[in-house]
């Protein structure tokens, strides 16, 4: 909704920027909005590189309680890990994975997909409480599809593959009970193909078991990429699965920042500063300049989302690809209504500016909302990336009720005294405050 306020007309920079019209550039005072929101930004730019070194680095161990292994390696998801020996002459693999319950009822599995990196085929052993006695079970399982399409409960049945022994222990001993965070150990002694040493492993964890029968795991990110390819041998693991992680991240950081960030800051420059008289037409390039940065940025972590749908067949997130999309498509109709805008004399220039405001209002929503959704598909839902970018966003939130506020009262106290003028109880020299309120329209010109 447009709102033409007719106010005297005097600076409206008092509200908005501490600077005077014609004060030399070296009095120049940053604004607290400004220097606050700066902050914020880069807060939020710490938290994700700090979420970034984590996140490539883990650890392992090659000790157990009952033995040692020559090798080990941290896994890309869950905080799991896995410990291992090869014996080349005769081919067998002795290995440990370590991996946590995420429920006192649920399931820890790891197992060998023997043709590829996926979880259809896998010859799975999966640990959970006995649904009798509550105590420790490890049982085999093979995912067939018809596990993936959920048509028949998982029934526990002979590996084909040659599984020497297996056995599996809670950390901390005998005394260690299953809850959520609980560390399991599944032990496994495999007779590989000869030559063979590049093994697919895959491992998850559920919340239930039925029966005996593990229930499906959850569907975030992390839950359906816990998958990885590594040679036994020399321990170098397939540089895929590292790829995609690192784009998620590069996708996530860009997207945040331009979608999430940006973009509202544009529109918040458009609104506020276009009525700082002291600006001139500089309000126009500034919020252009965001804008069109921010769509830059959007569109190059759209890109590298395309890519990583590419590169994960079968792994679907319905909801974020759709906002993902809409966002995009009215950005890119932003773009393009640039080349379009009519001169403010023009008699279609006032559809134009109900476009440009709903269409920019839109995308900022839809923006906003898939960045808090592409958290929670990253399995970020409770990071301190999150919480970074919630303050950035609250700031920024807080920042603009409190310009509209002042607006308003201010437009409020002239509205007051230009009655009193009009029915003479002041007289006409009187300025009053001497702030202009300007006219508020939509956030873009």
């Amino acid at each position: 909704m447009t709102h033409h306020f007719h106010c005297p007309q005097q600076n409206l920079a008092t509200i908005l920027i501490n600077v005077k019209t014609k004060a030399p550039l070296s009095t120049f005072k940053p604004h607290p909005v400004l220097v606050s929101t700066t902050m914020g930004f880069l807060f939020f730019i710490f938290l994700f590189i700090s979420h970034l070194n984590t996140a490539f680095s883990g650890h392992c161990s090659t000790t157990t309680a009952t033995k040692i292994f020559q090798k080990c390696m941290s896994l890309p998801t869950q905080q799991a890990s896995i410990a291992w020996t090869f014996h080349p002459h005769n081919a067998t693999l002795d290995l440990c994975f370590f991996g946590t319950f995420i429920s006192p009822s649920g399931w820890v599995g790891w197992g060998i997909n023997p043709t590829s990196p996926e979880m259809t085929g896998t010859r799975a052993l999966v640990a959970f409480p006995d649904p009798n006695s509550g105590q420790l079970v490890l049982l085999p399982y093979i995912l067939d599809p018809s596990v993936k399409l959920q048509k028949s409960p998982l029934l526990s049945r002979p590996l084909d593959i040659h599984l020497i022994s297996s056995s599996a222990t809670l950390y901390g001993g005998k005394m260690a009970t299953i809850h959520n965070g609980a560390t399991v150990q599944i032990y496994a002694t495999v007779k590989l193909v000869p030559n063979k040493t590049k093994i697919h492993h895959v491992w998850n964890r559920g919340l239930y078991v039925q029966g005996y029968s593990p229930t499906i795991h959850p569907t975030t990110s992390n839950d359906l990429s816990s998958i990885t390819t590594f040679d036994v041998l020399s321990g170098s693991a397939a540089t895929q699965h590292n790829n995609v992680d690192m784009l998620k991240l590069v996708h996530g950081i860009l997207n945040a920042i331009s979608w999430g960030l940006l973009l509202p800051m544009g529109a918040v420059t458009a609104r506020y500063l276009r009525h700082v008289q002291a600006l001139g037409p500089t309000w126009f390039y500034v919020h252009s300049g965001i804008q069109l940065s921010a769509f830059f940025l959007g569109t190059v972590g759209f890109a590298i989302g395309i890519r990583m749908g590419a590169m994960s067949p079968g792994v679907t997130y319905g909801l974020h690809r759709k906002l993902g999309f809409a966002a995009f498509c009215l950005g890119a109709l932003q773009t393009l209504a640039l080349l379009f805008r009519p001169k403010t004399t023009h008699k279609f220039r006032k559809y134009w500016k109900s476009y440009h405001h709903f269409v920019g209002y839109s995308c900022v929503v839809l923006g906003v909302v898939n960045v808090f959704q592409g958290f929670e598909v990253m399995g970020e839902g409770r990071s301190y990336a999150k919480l970074g970018y919630c303050l950035c966003l609250s700031t920024l939130v807080g920042i603009c009720i409190a310009l509209e506020v002042n607006s308003w009262v201010i437009f409020c106290r002239k509205s007051k005294e230009e009655k009193m003028r009009r029915e003479g109880l002041i007289s006409g020299s009187d300025k009053g405050s001497g702030i202009h309120s300007g006219t508020h329209s939509g956030i873009h010109g």
